[in-house]
Formats: C-alpha cells, sequence, structure tokens
C-alpha cells in the first residue's frame, strides 16, 4: 500500500469516528491489530460493543466503497471481534458489526454512508 493509500484510508477513518461519534456512539480503538488481520474502529454503541470496518475511496471507478466487503471480510471482523473481547477481557451482551463508506470526491463534499449490522 502506498503512503497516499495510507492517508486516505487514515482520513477515512477520523471522518468515519468523527460520524459515529456524533451519533452518540463512543470509541474504544482503532486499528487494533493481532495476526488474524485488523479491525479499523471498535465502539460501544449504549451497550452494544460495535466493530466498524471502514473503507474510503476517491471516486466510484472501482467501486463504491461499500461494495469492497465482501462475506469473507465479514467474517474475518467475526473472528477478530472474538479476539478483541478475549484480549481485552470484557463481557459483551452483544456485537455488531457495522460497515462506513467514505467517498472523498475531487470536488464537493465528502459522503459517509453508514451501514448497521452488516452480518
Amino acid at each position: 500500500m502506498t503512503t497516499a493509500q495510507q492517508s486516505l484510508g487514515a482520513y477515512g477513518e477520523r471522518v468515519a469516528a468523527r460520524h459515529l461519534t456524533g451519533l452518540g456512539m463512543t470509541v474504544l480503538d482503532r486499528n487494533w491489530r493481532c495476526r488474524a488481520g485488523e479491525i479499523d474502529l471498535v465502539l460501544r454503541d449504549r451497550d452494544v460493543l460495535v466493530v466498524c470496518e471502514v473503507k474510503t475511496r476517491r471516486g466510484v471507478a472501482f467501486g463504491h466503497p461499500l461494495a469492497a466487503v465482501r462475506a469473507a471480510k465479514v467474517e474475518r471482523l467475526h473472528r477478530l471481534a472474538s479476539l478483541w473481547v478475549e484480549e481485552r477481557a470484557v463481557t459483551v451482551d452483544e456485537i455488531r458489526l457495522d460497515l462506513v463508506g467514505v467517498l472523498v470526491p475531487a470536488r464537493g463534499r465528502v459522503q459517509v454512508e453508514h451501514v448497521r449490522g452488516i452480518s
């Protein structure tokens, strides 16, 4: 991944975190990594633990950001959520997987689309 792609991804994650905290969620962790992969954002939405995947694009030439998450990624996010809970030794009643797509056009406003419960 190039530095430009990393910068765009980091920007998208900041935009997503701002959007989600604006909805009343609390960020618990960012860019949590283990051998099995990475979770972009871990948040609390009242009593629900939210694992959030963020996809950021400059345009839709290669598809909308939300189209980039396929079934295999959803399965990996489930495994990662369990590993995060285990590592943090927290008790949760519910885990929800969310997806945030961030579209950063050359001109105009950044567009944010949030999908709750992708699995």
